[in-house]
């Protein structure tokens, strides 16, 4: 089953897909600055794993302009909340473990959401992003796992999630990728097993 979902806000429109196969074992959120063509491609990968796959964009097509639109942390942090609030009142999610796998920019908001959400929220895996940005007082609430992966150029990340560590309180692990390895791979194996758990 796809299903194409749109949220509206005073900004414009936010859009997102869900994939959910006959029986899922759990639902994969992808949260995105903005939608594209790999989105689908990567859906239909966790989907053929058994996983229902929720892809939204937390930014508007007006706002995805500006340079600085994903460091409104508490703004990207708010409309993840209202992506939670709509899963748990969906008859095709609610049921559903649930991880969250953020990139880039919006890594400190969903950080930030799974600290507020810890009932709900169950593990978090992030590529990339400044993860120290989600305030240390979210960090020292987090209770689900986390996963932070960063390309082995990413310096400034693996410094900021170092700095992190010092307020992690929860089972968490910062990993350096490879050359060839596939984040989203890398991020769904991890997830997967601790939603199956």
């Amino acid at each position: 089953m796809n299903r194409r979902i749109t949220r509206h806000t005073p900004h414009g429109s936010l859009r997102g897909c869900l994939e959910r196969p006959e029986l899922p074992s759990c639902l994969i959120l992808i949260v995105r600055p903005h939608l594209g063509t790999a989105d689908t491609a990567m859906a239909s990968e966790l989907a053929m794993r058994g996983c229902a796959v929720f892809v939204t964009e937390l930014l508007s097509a007006s706002e995805i302009g500006f340079a600085d639109a994903t460091q409104n942390v508490p703004r990207l942090t708010q409309r993840l909340i209202d992506v939670l609030d709509l899963i748990r009142s969906d008859g095709d999610m609610e049921q559903l473990t649930l991880g969250i796998f953020a990139t880039g920019g919006i890594a400190p908001a969903a950080i930030r959401a799974a600290a507020q959400r810890d009932s709900q929220v169950d593990a978090v895996a992030c590529h990339g992003g400044l993860i120290d940005r989600a305030g240390g007082q979210a960090l020292d609430l987090l209770l689900p796992p986390l996963l932070v992966l960063h390309d082995a150029y990413d310096a400034a990340g693996l410094t900021a999630s170092r700095r992190a560590t010092g307020h992690l309180h929860n089972d968490h692990e910062i990993r350096t990728l490879r050359p060839g390895d596939a984040a989203l791979t890398e991020a769904a194996d991890w997830l997967i097993h601790r939603l199956l758990r």
